[in-house]
């Protein structure tokens, strides 16, 4: 693994909705990447960006500038078609920007103080959600949903959320899920579970929206380090996997399936599930760890692209999960997991690469594909 000891030069990170590309804001500007095969499909040399959100592989995106140039207020979202290299439309707030979202019929825009929804097409506002100081731009999306479900802190003080439909858009729920303020949280594919991690960061939940209760607890170690991102894996029912990055480097990677969780509690010795690792995990959950996939304190975004299993003899199949990692540092990484029937996992680095390096000289690099 290469490894780095220069600073964040990446401002933001984030996947698309169905987790086959990615973009990175840099001081410089912006690109755009297959993730599936690393190819930098697009580049925009605009100065900073503290936000760039993708609406599938389509030609639009979401942007906002950290303020260097007068046209990149923070305080000013522009919807960017890349096949034009021009503002489709742009959309003026009284505050910075911390957050954006966007579904094939929603945006979402996260002030902090307010959360904004939009219909799409038309940008008509459809709703507008007073909410506790969100400094963060904390919210999590669904995208996938028919519901389009919105997750944003309902407490300054502890680890409250409330759920929205965007669709609607409505209140549904409240979920209490940490004593301590939230620092990161996920839907699932299709907005049925909700993960959530507290500023402490020793704790991850899995919550059932419908029922607005816990289904999952993982103790992701004994220590406080912060949660920089949460994925599950895609699956339209219950999820295979769920996986965190740390403030620590580390890379978790924790099983929701209630037959392999029931096998672990049986057995009476914690063996090692990563070789050469060691988990830091201390409650019964199936609980695997990569260290030092990241540089302590360097945040980054992670996807998990897929999960597969192999069912042969045993009730307990074999799987091989895929996942993503972009890092503030500029780098992209690629890991392999294997997990055997007894729980005994491996790991391999298949791909990375420098982001900030990466340059295509090809003609078509300024025009995304339309799905």
């Amino acid at each position: 693994m290469a490894s780095s000891s220069s600073p964040s030069q990446v401002i933001c990170a984030s996947f698309n909705q169905d987790n086959s590309m990615f973009s990175v804001g840099t001081k410089d500007g912006f690109k755009i990447f297959d993730a599936r095969n690393g190819r930098l499909c697009y580049e925009k040399n605009l100065g900073g960006f503290n936000i760039v959100e993708m609406l599938f592989g389509t030609n639009l995106l979401a942007i906002v500038g950290t303020g260097e140039q007068p046209a990149m207020s923070p305080r000013r979202l522009c919807l960017f078609n890349t096949k034009t290299g021009a503002s489709k439309r742009d959309l003026n707030f009284k505050t910075s920007i911390l957050a954006v979202r966007l579904s094939r019929k929603r945006l979402v825009v996260v002030l902090q103080d307010r959360t904004f929804v939009y219909d799409l097409n038309s940008t008509t506002i459809l709703d507008e959600i007073e909410t506790v100081p969100n400094t963060k731009g904390l919210c999590a999306f669904a995208p996938n949903s028919e519901e389009c479900y919105l997750a944003l802190p309902a407490s300054t003080s502890k680890g409250s959320a409330l759920v929205y439909k965007a669709s609607k858009p409505e209140l549904i729920c409240q979920i209490d899920a940490h004593l301590a303020p939230l620092a990161a949280m996920v839907f699932s594919l299709n907005g049925m579970y909700l993960a959530t991690a507290s500023e402490k960061g020793t704790m991850i939940r899995v919550h059932l929206v419908a029922q607005a209760t816990k289904s999952h607890s993982f103790r992701r170690g004994t220590y406080p380090s912060t949660i920089y991102s949460l994925a599950f894996s895609p699956s339209v029912d219950l999820p295979d996997v769920l996986v965190a990055t740390s403030s620590s480097g580390s890379l978790h990677m924790f099983f929701l399936d209630a037959s392999r969780n029931a096998r672990r509690q049986a057995n009476t010795l914690f063996s090692s599930v990563i070789p050469g690792s060691v988990t830091d995990a201390l409650d019964p959950a199936n609980h695997h760890v990569i260290h030092n996939v990241v540089t302590a304190d360097i945040k980054s975004c992670l996807a998990v692209h897929s999960v597969e299993n192999s069912q042969n003899s045993s009730k307990f199949p074999s799987l091989k999960t895929v996942i993503y990692i972009v890092t503030h540092n500029g780098y992209f990484r690629e890991y392999l997991i294997g997990t055997t029937k007894s729980n005994e996992s491996s790991w391999l680095l298949e791909r990375e690469f420098n982001l900030l390096d990466a340059y295509s000289g090809s003609p078509k690099q300024n025009e995304l594909h339309i799905d």
